[in-house]
């Protein structure tokens, strides 16, 4: 075979649709390289996307993870901020994923409000004596709620939640040590807790009403000007204490409130 056979010139045929058949061959030399790095690009594509869905499945969610993203967010922004846009943003996830594994937001809401008095009250030793275990489970609930004001909310909108369940059996295993009657029992371990709801609604209140970046000691010299304006004749009282309200620190006077309840308590056996 000769060399022009091989390799026809321009005018050696056309090819079926009248286009020289070299012109056809030159083309296709053209396109392979396109075609090719087409190809890789694709390929670079779906393997990037193959990585990042299995990247997805093996950091595998569970609702553990999804209550530590709603404490932080509730942390930084408040309860407001729980959205399911910003659960979904912060997990790199769907919704779908989330509501696999809690049922609302509201039960989201109490998960976290559990998760952070449970925490709280891991510190206490079992070996503690009651009136000592009864002072560490109120402190610990008081330092939650301090750091986490939208739990004391929480608290204070649902109070037979699980989270204020375990703060109720804690009390009353110590007032069953303790030796208090049995029927007083329930009594006792009520009034304790309910002087823990005030504290959570309290909170609550002030994380609602008063802008995070509040001076608290100016805030409260202005409040105790407010009352001393009052007429002493109808709050005697008021007048008496509200120098004492500036400087005042609301964890020791929360605990004199305990020791005052467990005084009384003590009689009882």
């Amino acid at each position: 075979m000769s060399r022009d056979a091989a390799y026809p010139t321009p005018m050696a045929g056309n090819s079926r649709d009248g286009q020289p058949i070299v012109r056809h061959r030159i083309g296709a030399l053209l396109q392979e390289p396109i075609l090719e790095q087409c190809s890789s690009r694709v390929k670079m594509m779906l393997m990037a996307t193959k990585a990042q869905r299995t990247g997805r499945r093996t950091d595998a969610l569970s609702k553990e993870r999804i209550v530590e993203a709603a404490i932080e967010i509730l942390d930084r922004d408040g309860e407001s901020a729980l959205t399911l846009r910003a659960l979904t943003a912060r997990l790199a996830t769907g919704s779908g994923a989330i509501y696999w594994h809690v049922n609302s937001m509201n039960d989201l809401l109490a998960a976290a409000t559990s998760d952070v008095i449970a925490f709280a009250m891991t510190e206490v030793a079992a070996s503690t004596e009651p009136r000592e275990a009864i002072r560490a489970v109120a402190m610990g609930v008081f330092d939650a709620i301090d750091a986490h004001p939208w739990a004391g909310a929480q608290l204070s909108r649902e109070p037979w939640q699980p989270a204020m369940l375990q703060i109720f059996e804690s009390f009353g295993r110590q007032f069953q040590a303790l030796g208090v009657p049995g029927p007083a029992q329930f009594d006792c371990a009520s009034a304790l807790l309910n002087y823990v709801l005030g504290l959570a609604g309290q909170y609550a209140a002030a994380a609602r009403l008063i802008p995070r970046e509040t001076d608290r000691s100016a805030f409260l010299t202005t409040l105790a000007a407010q009352w001393t304006q009052l007429d002493p004749a109808e709050y005697p009282f008021v007048h008496q204490v509200a120098t004492q309200l500036p400087g005042h620190d609301e964890r020791e006077q929360f605990l004199a409130g305990i020791n005052l309840i467990l005084a009384g308590i003590t009689t009882l056996r």
